[in-house]
């Protein structure tokens, strides 16, 4: 049996794929979990808009992140931590706290998108990786100071 996915199923396919299922499996389970729909030529047709509509919403948010993604690699943000008489901090600057400090300029970023190489451990200039979305990513410079 063809049916449409509506969502995306493991080992199957993804939203909006035409996938060819044994026919117990298409009546028993998917269409009554609402994960698929019978591969109509009507069902076809309204999954065609639906995916034409969401490429357009896909591609002016991608759009937007790309116009945040220019202005990160353009801003800096500073890390003020409390160190020892050698300069040895006390713990690591984390996401959460690089994510605290660029919010603080207006930024809407969750310590999930920022992606550490290392550890920060010591005072410097650091740039860490912002994920946007799964195709855009930009540099952030972080100054990581000593505390007066």
């Amino acid at each position: 049996m063809k049916v449409i996915l509506l969502e995306r199923v493991p080992k199957l396919g993804d939203v909006g794929d035409v996938v060819t299922t044994k026919d117990g499996y298409a009546r028993n389970y998917l269409v009554p979990k609402g994960l698929a729909i019978p591969a109509t030529k009507k069902n076809l047709k309204q999954i065609e808009k639906i995916k034409r509509f969401k490429a357009g919403i896909e591609e002016k948010k991608r759009a937007r992140l790309q116009d945040v993604a220019e202005k990160l690699e353009n801003t800096s943000c500073e890390i003020v931590v409390n160190v020892d008489e050698e300069d040895h901090l006390f713990g690591s600057v984390t996401a959460g706290m690089i994510a605290e400090a660029i919010n603080k300029q207006g930024f809407a970023i969750d310590k999930k998108q920022i992606q550490l190489d290392e550890p920060i451990n010591s005072l410097g200039i650091y740039y860490v990786t912002v994920n946007l979305h799964r195709e855009i990513q930009a540099k952030l410079k972080v100054w990581v100071l000593k505390s007066e």
